[in-house]
């Protein structure tokens, strides 16, 4: 798992997502009810995308105590299909999670994205009740567990 954050998003200093489901932008606190968006890899082929997992997929991030759900992608260009986005690491998929930053100095949100980027054990289409810790990744000290 990566992060993005509002400085490095496509295009930079915006919360703009691709694949809108609870909002407009990206966001989130990580509870059950208000999850952090997250973005997949994707490939484009003949002008058509076709996302690693649908948009609305829910995840959980236990190193995080965070809820996930897919609203964007991850990986530009004309073949994002061969970018680590899609292709994953060491057989694992590859999950871009949105860490803010808006409200926060730029170093802030890259130290965060350095501190999260690891393997991490994430289950896909959770049950509702793990524990969470409410707030944006970058303005809540980015902790991991």
């Amino acid at each position: 798992m990566t992060g993005y954050s509002y400085w490095d998003n496509t295009p930079p200093g915006s919360a703009a997502i691709a694949h809108p489901v609870l909002r407009k932008s990206a966001g989130g606190t990580g509870t059950w009810e208000d999850p952090v968006t997250i973005a997949v890899g994707h490939r484009l082929e003949q002008g058509r995308q076709s996302m690693d997992f649908p948009k609305g997929t829910r995840f959980y991030l236990s190193g995080l105590r965070k809820y996930a759900i897919v609203e964007d992608v991850c990986g530009d260009g004309p073949r994002p299909q061969d970018g680590p986005c899609h292709t994953g690491r060491d057989g694992r998929p590859w999950l871009d999670i949105y860490v803010d930053g808006s409200k926060s100095p730029r170093a802030a949100s890259e130290e965060c994205m350095r501190r999260l980027t690891r393997f991490h054990e994430i289950i896909q289409n959770p049950a509702p009740d793990y524990p969470t810790v409410a707030g944006a990744l970058t303005e809540t000290g980015c902790r991991v567990f």
